[in-house]
């Protein structure tokens, strides 16, 4: 069976695996195909038809009359799509059943990943306990470790769909060090020493750690259809190993000597990022192309991409459900159909460069064609400006990139790395550029709905897009790829959550504070929109994109915490762009730039302004709202906008949320003088992003939360959240949960019950202890 074959079923074996049901459903599926074969066994005539026709010798047909029948391509199809889905589904199970004898102890053998563990932080790692191995998230509330250290771990644990959540965790004795997870995290901060400002967007080219870029930047990005290159993939693996062969042959390396070298380099990179599926696939076609070289036996394009994206699925099928293998695997797909797609349309007298540059436009317009549907499934957005933004934006990539891979090395000379870190910064500015003015352009991209029917929809788009670009008459399946973008364009948004469901949003818009509630009828209760810069705001970039990624519809309510502009910044584009029905405001006295426009903007959208002060409730959709602080009194004592911070109690299906603003020690010492009783909650916003000043332990005493959230950007420079907070939230046995180490922070609220969604797993938040 050819290898593209078993590539496609072992994706759909993943997928089935991956899919709740869905192996199951597999099962009638495979018997319909077995027995409709199995009928066509039966009927089919043995010698064929043809083979008596030909007159073939008599002798030679009573040996084939006696030769068995050959399986029908449709029995063997099923039985190998049937083995595919088993495999997958054993992999599935076997993990889960790894995973709940591993929740089932209280120690275990902790390998963290790339950040250091303190008291309060929130780190990943993978855990293991005699054959059996998870990954899992640590809240940590004693000891230190360093980044790709391994010691040993004691706390409570609980199965979540994706590993383990270990909460209360307690770090022993260090046994040992993943050494290539220690160079990662080395190499990272090399990297922060040499390239400063740009060291966010260079980690995630060079050490695939995409936490630190801004969600601005990611937004903008995303919008202009190059998102794919700020997360490692095969493409830089490709660029890195195409300079290594390059300088090579420049110092006039021996060809087989240059080849085993370029391979080496590349699988230790490889390695030291820790083998993600897409840089695998990479090195895997570089190695399987270097050999074909070699052994000068030339293979199809098709057979090395079939190996590189099936060596990840060998060892994890559900491999095929990460977005990086996604991106990897039908981007390369869409870079060899496009060869074809030249072939056939560019006109035969076209020659030299210009040649060049049509198959360049030819093939960068196919592969983003080909990934859009998969990045408008799990990004929730299309961009219709992509094919323009990436044929400027691949040869600055391709140049950066090499400088970036040389200053890295480099790092021990260290004057010479700053001069390759200071050439690649016009490059990544240039980058940055490309994706700015493509995502102003007019209609630059829409947003969708990513729900598993827009997956169905942007399965069969690839796969019709690819079938369009390889077939001699494309009409139909070019028809169905197109048929499929419009659906996933048109389909509608989902409505209201589930029934009794409520959600609160934590929205990572870097430094500064977004919080939205979904209630039950999908209406929207948002306070605060992040901060604004030159030339654009968190509202527009990232709240308002945010909201309708997430459904959509009305926003009943837009909160104020107080006027800084880390908070107001991107509140006068949300009411451009949404007009929420109400706009609730603690009205201390600001100036600042983004306090009047918000103010301006509630004006001219009619939106009705309303002061409110500490006794002050509304409900909506069953989300009860009330109002603790600020009081007017207390207003006059202090000269700190933070100090006069709405502060909110969300009460909803019997959970109790706490959201404070930047409140500090005054305004906390108010609160627990005036509403003690009314602060026990079972989630605390933290105030003031963590700082110092703000949570202290007298108010962790009255709040006594089971989970504490923070909106907090990456590398600030201003230190938070602050260790001390760290600490004191994990004594109070507090859960931590910060944006800049797990990106946007979904809770659902019902009956009682929090459950998390973070850092790409889903748990429920236990109780206090």
């Amino acid at each position: 069976m050819p290898l593209v074959l078993v590539f496609a079923l072992c994706v759909i074996g993943g997928l089935a695996a991956g899919a709740a049901g869905a192996g199951a459903l597999a099962v009638p599926a495979v018997a319909v195909v077995v027995s409709s074969a199995a009928r066509r066994s039966r009927g089919a005539a043995w010698p064929p038809a043809p083979a008596i026709a030909s007159g073939a010798p008599k002798a030679r047909s009573r040996v084939m009359a006696w030769a068995p029948a050959p399986a029908s391509p449709r029995l063997a199809l099923a039985l190998s799509l049937a083995a595919a889905t088993w495999l997958g589904e054993s992999a599935a199970l076997m993990e889960s059943s790894c995973r709940r004898v591993l929740a089932r102890r209280t120690a275990w053998e902790l390998a963290l990943d790339a950040d250091p563990a303190a008291p309060g932080a929130f780190v990943r790692g993978r855990v293991r306990a005699g054959a059996c191995e998870a990954p899992a998230s640590v809240a940590v509330a004693r000891g230190t470790a360093p980044a790709g250290g391994v010691l040993e771990l004691r706390g409570s644990a609980l199965a979540t769909d994706r590993g383990l959540m270990i909460r209360n965790g307690a770090l022993g004795a260090r046994t040992g060090d993943a050494a290539l997870v220690a160079l990662r995290a080395r190499a990272g901060r090399t990297i922060d020493s040499l390239f400063a400002r740009d060291a966010p967007i260079v980690r995630a080219l060079l050490v695939a750690d995409t936490r630190g870029v801004d969600p601005a930047i990611k937004e903008r990005w995303a919008a202009a259809g190059i998102i794919h290159m700020l997360s490692i993939s095969g493409l830089h693996v490709a660029i890195i190993a195409s300079a290594v062969n390059l300088a090579l042959g420049a110092l006039r390396v021996a060809a087989a000597w240059r080849l085993a070298l370029t391979l080496g380099i590349t699988l230790g990179y490889v390695a030291m990022l820790g083998a993600p599926p897409p840089a695998v696939r990479s090195a895997v076609m570089l190695g399987m192309h270097g050999a074909s070289l070699a052994l000068q036996r030339p293979t199809s394009p098709w057979a090395p991409l079939s190996v590189g994206a099936l060596l990840p699925c060998a060892l994890d099928p559900l491999v095929v459900l990460d977005i990086g293998w996604q991106l990897s695997v039908c981007g390369m797909a869409g870079l060899i159909a496009s060869g074809a797609l030249a072939r056939r349309t560019l006109p035969r007298p076209l020659r030299g460069w210009r040649r060049d540059l049509a198959r360049e436009a030819v093939a960068g317009t196919v592969a983003t064609a080909v990934t859009a549907p998969i990045v408008a499934w799990q990004l929730g957005r299309l961009s219709l400006v992509a094919p323009l933004t990436n044929l400027a934006a691949s040869p600055l990539m391709a140049l950066a990139q090499p400088l970036l891979f040389l200053a890295l090395v480099l790092a021990p000379l260290r004057p010479l790395a700053l001069l390759f870190a200071a050439a690649a910064h016009p490059l990544l500015a240039g980058l940055d550029g490309v994706a700015a003015v493509g995502a102003r352009l007019p209609g630059a991209s829409l947003a969708v709905s990513p729900t598993p029917a827009i997956a169905v929809l942007a399965a069969v788009a690839v796969v019709a897009g690819i079938v369009a670009c390889l077939a001699r008459w494309p009409a139909r399946a070019a028809a169905l790829a197109l048929g499929c973008l419009c659906a996933i364009v048109w389909w509608p948004a989902p409505g209201a959550t589930a029934a009794g469901v409520a959600e609160l949003h934590l929205v990572d818009v870097g430094q500064g504070d977004a919080i939205a509630i979904r209630t039950p009828r999908g209406r929207w209760i948002v306070m605060d929109a992040g901060r604004d810069w030159k030339g654009g705001d968190a509202g527009r970039t990232t709240v308002v994109p945010y909201l309708q990624r997430h459904g959509g519809g009305e926003v009943a309510l837009f909160v104020l915490s107080h006027p800084h502009a880390d908070h107001a910044g991107g509140a006068a584009s949300l009411f451009a762009a949404l007009r929420p029905a109400e706009f609730w405001d603690g009205a201390y006295v600001g100036t600042s730039e983004s306090y009047v426009r918000t103010l301006q903007a509630a004006r001219a959208g009619g939106v009705a302004w309303r002061r409110v002060r500490a006794g002050d409730s509304r409900e909506i959709d069953g989300v009860r709202l009330d109002v603790l602080a600020p009081d007017s009194a207390w207003m006059t004592t202090t000269a700190d906008p933070n100090e006069a911070s709405v502060v909110l109690r969300v009460t909803v299906n019997g959970t109790r949320i706490l959201l404070t603003g930047d409140a500090e020690g005054g305004e906390e010492a108010w609160l627990r003088a005036h509403a003690d009783t009314s602060l026990r909650a079972d989630v605390l916003k933290v105030g003031h992003h963590g700082s110092r000043t703000s949570t202290t332990p007298a108010l962790l005493d009255a709040v006594r939360p089971r989970l504490a959230i923070i909106s907090v950007g990456t590398g600030n420079t201003y230190g938070h959240p602050s260790p001390e907070t760290l600490a004191a939230l994990a004594r109070a046995g507090a859960q931590v949960l910060r944006t800049d180490r797990a990106g946007s922070i979904v809770l659902r609220l019902v009956a009682g019950r929090v459950e998390a969604d973070a850092l790409g797993e889903r748990w429920t938040v236990p109780p206090a202890p």
